[in-house]
């Protein structure tokens, strides 16, 4: 079966030759399967890797926008449309300039198994530009999303494709690109997740992936007989995802020292003040040194590394291969037990392997930062019914799913003898669910 899967791995590469981070991905998933396509002969027969790694359909389009000198401004717009068969596709846009085909393949494909893992009716899909907000105005930003919805538009809707917010786009960006969508169609739709509460938003949202990958690190902490009480914990970024993984860790009795951004990090060992952080990013826009310059005591570090800071409990909220294996190294060398991947693929594949290895406990992307699609989909459901519900709803069904997918990806680890290979358990149990429904639903 290794040589299969091999097969699939090389057809892969012969298609996707120029794009590493895809092809990483791919990579990671399907060594995992081998035991379970030896089990499942019948997903070889019905050619399910083959049409897995190939995306339904993808669009590259021109966005042109003018800044606020009347000059005219040119980027290159993005949506792959990678698999249907649980849904319509869910998934995120990225506004970053790292964005090309590849970056938008990657978090695709990822997105087909996260969003198969959460056990609602959602297919997986990812798009963005190679546009960066940062140092842009309202104005720049808003004429921005205008144009780039005036072209999704047409490849889009609330029983078709419904996109969110990623790197780069967030409430502003999203209502920016709903108003636009509005005003093409005429219609109040669910096209969008991420919305404001008040116009189709829902609570929790905004600390929905950050609350999700602690929920979820806690129940593989609890399955080993540890606990997030007591421990150091290191995180990289400073963004939405990683200030909601501060507080809530925090809330389980966790010392935050570490956060960073992508010029260095803060170091604060009585514990990283969140209101500051808070206003210092989300309010003032500004960069994470700005923390060192305001708290007594915190040091500011300028190197994008955290992870040369001990710690117990490493959560990687950032970007795609932050942690390769020389820090793998380190952090075990420091006495790191677990990694929680906040961020897409935060980890190298070598970095993973490693870890595993050494015995540190991974939750993986795929499942552990599933908590900010989940509640998208909550979000889709309070559109449809016209409800808004409670924060404390939509917080408990949020940890109840994560919850489940921590169950999902243990209870998948170990049928297949992997027990504590919880990325092995996430991509089995998330291929497994897209497996069935593509057999049920024929050659497509």
């Amino acid at each position: 079966m290794a040589k299969i899967v091999q097969q699939y791995i090389d057809i892969a590469k012969k298609r996707n030759a120029n794009e590493p981070e895809f092809l990483q991905t791919v990579e990671e998933v399907l060594t995992t399967l081998e035991p379970v396509l030896e089990a499942h002969p019948e997903f070889v027969e019905a050619g399910i890797i083959e049409r897995l790694i190939e995306p339904e359909r993808g669009f590259t389009f021109r966005v042109a926008w003018i800044d606020d000198n009347g000059k005219c401004q040119v980027n290159r717009g993005f949506r792959y449309q990678f698999n249907s068969a649980l849904g319509p596709y869910k998934g995120g846009c990225r506004f970053h300039p790292s964005v090309y085909q590849g970056i938008i393949k990657f978090l695709g494909f990822e997105q087909i198994f996260k969003n198969s893992l959460t056990g609602l009716p959602i297919g997986g899909g990812k798009g963005g530009a190679d546009f960066d907000p940062k140092g842009k105005s309202d104005n720049e930003v808003m004429r921005f999303c205008q144009s780039f919805m005036t072209e999704l538009q047409k490849y889009i809707g609330p029983d078709c494709d419904v996109p969110a917010g990623d790197m780069g786009v967030g409430g502003r960006e999203i209502g920016y690109m709903f108003g636009q969508y509005k005003r093409l169609t005429g219609q109040f739709q669910g096209v969008l997740t991420g919305k404001g509460v008040g116009w189709g938003g829902s609570l929790a949202r905004t600390e929905a992936t950050g609350f999700g990958l602690i929920y979820y690190t806690r129940e593989m902490l609890k399955a080993n007989g540890e606990s997030f009480e007591g421990k150091k914990v290191v995180i990289s970024g400073s963004g939405n995802v990683a200030i909601y993984a501060c507080q809530k860790a925090q809330e389980y009795g966790a010392k935050v020292i570490v956060m960073s951004d992508s010029n260095g990090y803060v170091i604060d060992e009585d514990g990283i003040k969140l209101d500051v952080v808070k206003q210092i990013k989300e309010v003032e826009r500004k960069r994470i040194k700005e923390y060192a310059e305001r708290v007594p005591g915190a040091k500011y570090v300028d190197t994008p590394n955290p992870w040369e800071v001990p710690c117990d409990i490493a959560l990687p909220c950032s970007t795609q291969n932050d942690i390769d294996t020389a820090k793998a190294e380190v952090l075990v060398k420091n006495g790191c037990i677990a990694v929680g991947e906040g961020a897409n693929m935060p980890c190298t594949n070598e970095a993973e392997a490693y870890f595993l290895e050494k015995g540190v406990w991974v939750g993986p992307a795929k499942a552990a930062n599933a908590g900010g699609v989940a509640v998208s989909q909550l979000e889709m459901a309070q559109n449809s019914q016209r409800e808004e519900w409670t924060f404390e709803e939509v917080d408990k069904k949020l940890d109840t799913i994560m919850t489940k997918i921590f169950k999902a990806c243990d209870d998948a680890a170990k049928e297949y003898g992997m027990e504590g290979n919880y990325l092995a358990g996430a991509n089995i149990a998330g291929f497994m669910k897209v497996a069935k429904a593509m057999m049920a639903q024929g050659v497509v």
